[in-house]
């Protein structure tokens, strides 16, 4: 694995983090019983994103070292994928 591809998988592993761990605990103005006035009943009441981008770094950090591992271990290779038929490398159609 390069570098580079190194990135784009924590980048991509960050972010699908950071999609579930933003909807843990929120809560809408609508539960909260509090509306402002021009926006929903479904938006945020209280939203802390730095916090949530913390516990998010630290979780995508631990998916992403065990992804590593195993792409650098080669416990799962590209020919195991195709074995499985899940991988197509052929250009053809």
């Amino acid at each position: 694995m390069t570098i580079a591809g190194a990135f784009v998988l924590f980048s991509i592993t960050w972010f699908i983090v950071f999609f579930v761990v933003l909807q843990i605990g929120a809560r809408s103005q609508g539960d909260e019983g509090q509306v402002v006035p021009g926006t929903p009943r479904s938006a945020p009441a209280v939203h802390v994103v730095g916090r949530k981008a913390w516990v998010t770094t630290l979780v995508a950090t631990v998916v992403w070292l065990a992804m590593c591992a195993v792409i650098l271990s080669e416990i799962v290779t590209i020919a195991d994928l195709q074995a499985l038929g899940s991988v197509r490398l052929d250009r053809e159609p």
